[in-house]
């Protein structure tokens, strides 16, 4: 029989899915069950996912950008909510939960909105209405002072960091944000803006427990260095990348040899060649010689003649971040450095720690190079999200460095753009009103997911909120310890301002992204292996 219609048109194998109950409601449920996935991860009391990826790599947290973007999403509906998160992450690295979890809730809300009849393109007027009186709304609640921060005050900065960190470990925040404020702090350029986030290094090591983490300025390897000598203190040091070795050379050619004292010179050459270049290395002042690749056992043996400490480093992220810290240039091959070529240490040592053998490279006048903060906990589960807590708040420092405005945090800022959100749809003449309204309900997802996280009545909490708020106390917001409201401005729960502004917005395009969206039309899926992200071999930088 021949196909007919859209069917005659497209190859066989394909899926066409149109119209409103086909395209865009099934859009909107996956993209709903994305959110909630990640909602009930939100803020300090968010649950923990386990999520094992393609590779039975097992993580288990609730910082919602890792589980995004390790849950395979198939739906292309979803992917765009993925999409949000991701970029939120890597415009602000906090906030990716509350982007794809607000953009569920108003999809959710847009889907009431079908059902009465109103049409996608009228909502989408209103979301965009409501969006930008929303970015308004924000700059009105920022904290007066807040703007000019300065980023090298410790306490500030604390103050700051403390939502995000709490969000992803409550209860430990009080520890981890004095190290991770003092590892930005001592990293700090000159000109905060250029702040680099690749600065702040994590080593995790297994054993003992949180609080006996420290900072270490400098970077901490986890190698042990190669020859005898374990410590070395204000030395000169060496980088080769190409590793200390004999070189082979480019062309292939062949000795020929007659008699046993040939060979015997042949091998004698070798050996002194070797000899002569470490002796060269060992004249230039270097005290440490740091190898990107092997390092040759004659070349070894004539370090420890001329007492040279060797480190080697195979990663070559890591040796860049060497030799950032140490200032010195990296040299291709072996041969006698310059003196301009050679970097300063303060001080290398080996030092065992929890049963690890670590080589710490410390750089104490330095500046602002490299800090490590040393991490350590009984499970690498719990190592690995103490490393994401600490990335959010790196990535916090980095954002106030670029904007310090602070907004009042612990749901207090949603509820008072709900209220104003509300009171701006009624002025509002035609549909549109409508969408945003429920613009302004989907904020109270926030509260309502945080007071539920919690085990608490969300209802009670949002209606004594909402008369908190029409009263005029606009800092008031839930103190999740004692399940009720109070001001926050006491307990200084503080959230970037920039975090917010962004994580709404990008929630805002995804959602406007997706109810734009009438047909779905689907190929036939190609044949072959599957293709994954990434190659084979990479190392996690």
């Amino acid at each position: 029989m021949q196909p007919y219609g859209i069917q005659s048109m497209l190859k066989e194998g394909h899926k066409h899915l149109s119209g409103l109950d086909e395209a865009v409601l099934k859009n909107i449920d996956a993209c709903k069950q994305l959110s909630t996935i990640t909602r009930t991860s939100l803020g300090p009391n968010g649950m923990n996912k386990m999520v094992i990826n393609h590779l039975d790599k097992l993580f288990v947290t609730n910082d919602a950008a890792t589980i995004v973007n390790e849950l395979e999403v198939q739906h292309p509906a979803a992917k765009i909510l993925v999409l949000a998160g991701k970029a939120q992450q890597e415009e602000i690295g906090d906030g990716a939960n509350l982007t794809v979890s607000f953009a569920g809730e108003l999809l959710q809300n847009a889907e009431e909105l079908i059902r009465m009849g109103l049409h996608p393109s009228e909502i989408i007027i209103g979301y965009n209405k409501a969006i930008n009186k929303t970015i308004e709304l924000l700059d009105e609640l920022v904290e007066e002072g807040s703007e000019n921060m300065n980023v090298k005050d410790k306490n500030e900065v604390i103050s700051r960091m403390k939502s995000a960190v709490a969000s992803k470990q409550f209860g430990l925040e009080d520890v981890l944000c004095p190290l991770v404020a003092e590892a930005c702090i001592q990293v700090c350029p000159k000109n905060p803006a250029n702040f680099n986030v690749d600065n702040v290094r994590v080593t995790k090591l297994l054993g003992g427990g949180l609080l006996n983490s420290t900072i270490v300025r400098g970077m901490v390897l986890k190698s042990d260095a190669s020859g005898s000598i374990k410590r070395i203190e204000k030395a000169k040091v060496a980088v080769f990348v190409q590793g200390v070795d004999t070189s082979a050379t480019e062309t292939k050619g062949t000795v020929l040899i007659h008699s046993a004292e040939q060979l015997e010179n042949y091998a004698k050459t070798e050996e002194a060649k070797v000899e002569e270049l470490i002796k060269s290395v060992a004249d230039s002042g270097a005290k440490v010689i740091v190898s990107g690749a092997a390092v040759g056992e004659m070349a070894l043996h004539f370090c420890e003649r001329y007492k040279l400490m060797v480190l080697k480093i195979s990663s070559k992220f890591e040796l860049r971040r060497f030799c950032r810290t140490t200032g010195a240039v990296a040299l291709l091959k072996l041969c006698q450095p310059n003196p301009d070529d050679l970097g300063h240490v303060d001080s290398v040592s080996v030092e065992e720690i929890g049963g690890v053998r670590v080589t710490v490279v410390r750089n104490e006048d330095g500046g602002n190079s490299v800090s490590t903060v040393v991490l350590r906990g009984s499970t690498d589960s719990i190592l690995d999200d103490l490393e994401r807590a600490v990335d959010d708040g790196v990535n916090t420092y980095k954002a106030m460095c670029r904007d310090s405005r602070i907004v009042p945090g612990a749901a207090a800022t949603e509820i008072e753009l709900a209220r104003k959100l509300k009171e701006f749809s009624f002025k509002e003449m035609g549909l549109d009103q409508y969408a945003i309204a429920k613009f302004a309900e989907s904020f109270e997802m926030v509260p309502k997911t945080l007071a539920e996280n919690a085990g608490l009545n969300a209802m009670e909490i949002i209606s004594s909120l909402y008369a908190e708020h029409a009263s005029g106390n606009v800092k008031v917001g839930l103190n999740l310890e004692k399940g009720a409201c109070e001001d926050i401005s006491g307990l200084s729960i503080w959230d970037l301002y920039v975090t917010k502004f962004f994580a709404l917005k990008y929630a805002a395009d995804a959602v406007c992204t997706v109810l734009r969206v009438d047909q779905i039309i689907m190929s036939k899926p190609a044949g072959g292996p599957g293709r994954r992200e990434q190659p084979a071999g990479m190392d996690e930088d």
